[in-house]
């Protein structure tokens, strides 16, 4: 029967389609590349979907962000997300939790009941902490690493950890993954080398935060304020997530 997934079903068969529509897959951080990689899930037939983000949608996030508007600047980015899920397929079921995921509060997330864990956050700790839970319940897990002070979407690439080169983020996960025994990590990744920020104090975040009021984390916490555009970040969510379609579904490119 003709329905909203029938041009993907022309391309992956039934069966693929029932078992995108059985999984459940939990995306870390729903931001330039979360949002993207959630989009293209809910688009595909994914039947159940958790959002882990803490965030506020920004003023600074409209140049890049799926879900960020002027209507949702202040709005939980999770709760954006969950809306703009349910437009699209009333019938996936989404959990939302409103926080920002580190090994303190790792035990409030059940592994074993994900089909799939994509790494979309930006700090090392909780990247690390993610494969090692994902590794401790053998629950399929691919990792984001840079995406920020680029401009060449066409560099990102699909390895493993281990045959990575040039991205700094890659860098530091595969020392820290080698010596906690991890042996494999699905990342996508970039060769290209990053960009140095213009410094401009007039639109510099650290004098001239617009974080919304309650924001969890603001601009000022952080060390450096990378720039980004609208289409580097979006093309590693969602490679990420063709990524994530293939494994659940079964289905490679020929």
């Amino acid at each position: 029967m003709l329905d909203q997934f029938s041009r993907t079903q022309l391309l992956l068969g039934k069966e693929a389609m029932n078992r995108l529509a059985q999984a459940r897959v939990a995306v870390f951080g729903i931001g330039g590349v979360g949002g993207y990689v959630v989009e293209a899930l809910v688009r595909s037939g994914v039947g159940a979907i958790d959002l882990i983000d803490d965030d506020k949608v920004c003023l600074t996030n409209l140049n890049r962000q799926i879900i960020a508007t002027r209507k949702t600047i202040g709005k939980y980015k999770t709760e954006v997300m969950k809306e703009r899920i349910l437009d699209i397929n009333p019938d996936c079921k989404v959990e939302v939790h409103n926080c920002f995921y580190l090994p303190e509060n790792k035990d409030e997330f059940d592994f074993t009941a994900y089909s799939y864990v994509v790494d979309a956050v930006d700090t090392v700790t909780a990247k690390i902490q993610l494969v090692m839970q994902a590794q401790e319940t053998n629950t399929p897990i691919i990792s984001s690493m840079g995406a920020g002070n680029k401009l060449n979407p066409a560099e990102f690439e699909v390895a493993d950890i281990y045959k990575t080169s040039v991205c700094p983020l890659a860098k530091v996960m595969r020392r820290e993954l080698k010596k906690r025994g991890v042996r494999k990590l699905k990342v996508v990744y970039s060769k290209e080398k990053a960009i140095r920020p213009i410094e401009d104090e007039s639109i510099s975040c650290r004098n001239h935060c617009v974080c919304p009021p309650g924001a969890a984390r603001t601009c000022n916490e952080r060390r450096d304020i990378p720039g980004s555009t609208a289409f580097v970040p979006a093309v590693a969510g969602l490679i990420i997530a063709s990524e994530v379609i293939k494994d659940l579904s079964g289905v490679q490119a020929r």
